[in-house]
Formats: structure tokens, sequence, C-alpha cells
């Protein structure tokens, strides 16, 4: 083969290659966005719920009922269900009258063997069978224990009095509380 005919067919496989790597890189995705949705590890819910009504009970006895807009379920290693759009929540006494409310912008429960977790955030809202209101950003229920307990800023407005602190225990119904590091005025009884 003589080195003009070699190079003749040298320009054209060049010529092939090029072709080949120019349509190779122009069926590739430059979107961003969809690269990041393809590429996400993000967990994604395995059930998906709007307008979702739970109720909690024990021994035939409703305890407690949650309503979301929209409830995610999410498999993971450890299990858990989000509630992004908000919850409002209503605790039963024995003789199944509601005794407390909570709302909030945020909850998600942490799906334990034999115990739930509710983490309730933003503009979270106790209110008591007295009108007593509790109020803060960040408060966790515990649903065994029939408890909720926060370590964030709590308000707590009375008919008599506001009390403020950082941090809070009570009962589920909100009738019995301390709080952590009180602020505020408070009226003592003689």
């Amino acid at each position: 083969m003589d080195a003009k005919r070699f190079l003749k067919l040298l320009n054209i496989k060049f010529k092939l290659v090029l072709c080949f790597s120019v349509l190779l890189i122009a069926s590739c995705e430059n979107d961003i966005e969809k690269v990041k949705i393809i590429t996400s590890k993000k967990a994604m819910p395995v059930e998906r719920g709007k307008d979702v009504e739970i109720l909690y009970s024990d021994s035939a006895r409703i305890k407690a009922r949650l309503l979301a807009k929209e409830l995610n379920r999410f498999a993971e290693k450890q299990p858990y269900v989000e509630m992004p759009k908000g919850i409002k929540m209503y605790f039963y006494d024995a003789n199944q009258k509601v005794n407390s409310t909570l709302t909030a912008e945020y909850a998600k429960v942490l799906q334990f063997p034999d115990n739930n977790i509710m983490e309730a955030r933003r503009k979270v809202v106790v209110v008591n069978e007295k009108n007593e209101t509790l109020n803060t950003e960040h408060l966790v229920w515990n649903q065994k224990e029939e408890t909720i307990v926060s370590d964030a800023y709590v308000t707590i407005t009375t008919k008599d009095e506001i009390i403020m602190g950082d941090g809070l225990e009570s009962n589920q119904s909100f009738t019995k509380y301390k709080i952590k590091k009180m602020k505020g005025t408070i009226n003592l009884k003689k």
C-alpha cells in the first residue's frame, strides 16, 4: 500500500470517528435538573396519602386521632412517616372526650418495633381542656409513655399568666407539666 492511499484511508477513519463522537456527545443529557434527579440518592416514599386520618388506640379505645393533609411513608433502615404539610391531633381521655389538641406545620413519626415517637416542628401549638396554650417550634410526643417534651423555647399562656422557658415535660393531655429554665410573670397562691 502506498503512502498516498494510506493517508486517504486514515483520513476517512478519522472523519468516521469524529462523526460518531459528535453523535454520542449530542445524545447525552445536559439538563442539570434531570441529571440531579437521575443521580439523586434521596429516599423516595413507598406510600403516599392525601387528607389522611390515623387513629391511635389501645384495647379498642381511641387514644389519639391525627389528621394530615399529606403523608409519606419511607421504608428505610429506620422506617418513618413524614407529614410535610402539617397535622392536627386530638388526644382523648378514658371517656372518649377530647382533652387536648396539637397542631404543627410539619411532623415526622419514627417507627420503632414497640413504640412510635412523633416529632412536631414549626408553629407547634398544644391546647388543653382548660384552654391553656403551649407554643413552641419543636416538640416530641411519645405514644407509649403518653408524654410530650420539648428542649426548645416554650411559651404557656393561661387565664392569668404567660410563662416562658427553655424546654418542657408534660403528659399528653397537657394538664401536668414542668417547665425548664422558667421565666415570666407567675401568680402564686397563698
